[in-house]
């Protein structure tokens, strides 16, 4: 720990309140208790107020608190639930450094301020219920990627497309790509890249990426490119028409599809209108609203759904 970041963490502890030794912080920074002295003689130089006590050790005047950290308690629920969030959607060195950060706000947080985000943290809690067990794996592959984005290096990788997931990827499969950044869009992690087989931009889910490296080829961002300005473009180019009892197209909003467009209230039901790349992304959707929905257009879909009915039947 370097003499800043050391400095700091003493700091903090001294605004937990109360006492604490030289030695004793010599011990816990795994120093000297020499370079705990020159320590505090620099803080007390730079403005903080310490009270120094021979034989008892050193604490700060009553109610000095560092300001940066002088926070509300709105502006500490938000930043203690952000690190929360941080802690559940990234990968092992931002997770902890979402950890450390949390134990920062609530060290420094005056006592009445810490109760009130305490029983205000009671009253809403972060749920993410698409989470599945090999997220960790995609974590880890973000964090990769993070690396390679800072170095500006090319990755390589092997990838499944959407509805491919049972095949496994063949080396003519691999991609080299140039990685702009990632974005966490409904629940799951998507890589923007440059693609040097498609030679464009394009979307990769990190959940169907395998064997992940990072190459030694440098890459440049192109001129004026931020990853908070850009925009996806929308592929969605097939159309289709589905009419729905109204507990059918209830749950198809409260699942907030991404295929979605529209609803509209028909003489027989609710018509629920979809835009998509492939009809196929909406077999899973309509198979599970059974009878309680039905597809009016394209003739096509409806081809699909007899087919995979069928398919179905020949299992049981």
């Amino acid at each position: 720990m370097n003499k800043t970041d050391r400095m700091l963490a003493i700091l903090l502890r001294l605004q937990r309140g109360g006492t604490i030794r030289g030695e004793d912080l010599a011990q816990t920074f795994e120093t000297s208790v020499r370079t705990i002295y020159r320590d505090m003689q620099a803080l007390s130089e730079s403005g903080v107020p310490l009270l120094g006590t021979p034989g008892t050790g050193y604490s700060l005047l009553e109610g000095y608190f560092l300001p940066p950290v002088m926070l509300t308690t709105d502006e500490a629920l938000a930043a203690l639930m952000g690190a929360e969030f941080t802690e559940r959607h990234f990968a092992s060195r931002v997770r902890r450094g979402a950890h450390t950060f949390r134990e920062k706000i609530e060290l420094v947080l005056p006592a009445d301020v810490r109760e009130d985000v305490g029983r205000l943290r009671e009253t809403a809690k972060l749920v993410d219920e698409k989470r599945q067990p090999q997220d960790e794996e995609v974590l880890n592959r973000m964090e990769k990627l993070q690396e390679a984005i800072l170095e500006r290096r090319k990755v390589e990788f092997g990838y499944v497309r959407v509805g491919e997931e049972a095949l496994e990827p063949s080396p003519k499969e691999r991609r080299r790509a140039a990685p702009y950044g990632v974005v966490l869009l409904r629940g799951s992690w998507i890589l923007v890249a440059r693609c040097d087989l498609r030679q464009a931009i394009r979307h990769f889910r990190l959940s169907h990426i395998s064997e992940l490296i990072r190459t030694d080829e440098p890459f440049s961002l192109p001129d004026g490119f931020r990853l908070s300005d850009y925009r996806v473009q929308d592929d969605r180019t097939l159309r289709a028409v589905v009419r729905a009892d109204a507990a059918a197209a209830e749950r198809v909003k409260e699942q907030r599809s991404y295929y979605l467009e529209k609803t509209e209230q028909g003489e027989s039901g609710v018509l629920l209108h979809f835009r998509m790349r492939r009809y196929e992304d909406l077999l899973p959707m309509l198979l599970g609203l059974g009878a309680s929905a039905e597809v009016l257009e394209p003739e096509e879909l409806r081809g699909l759904v007899r087919e995979e009915l069928r398919n179905m039947l020949k299992s049981y």
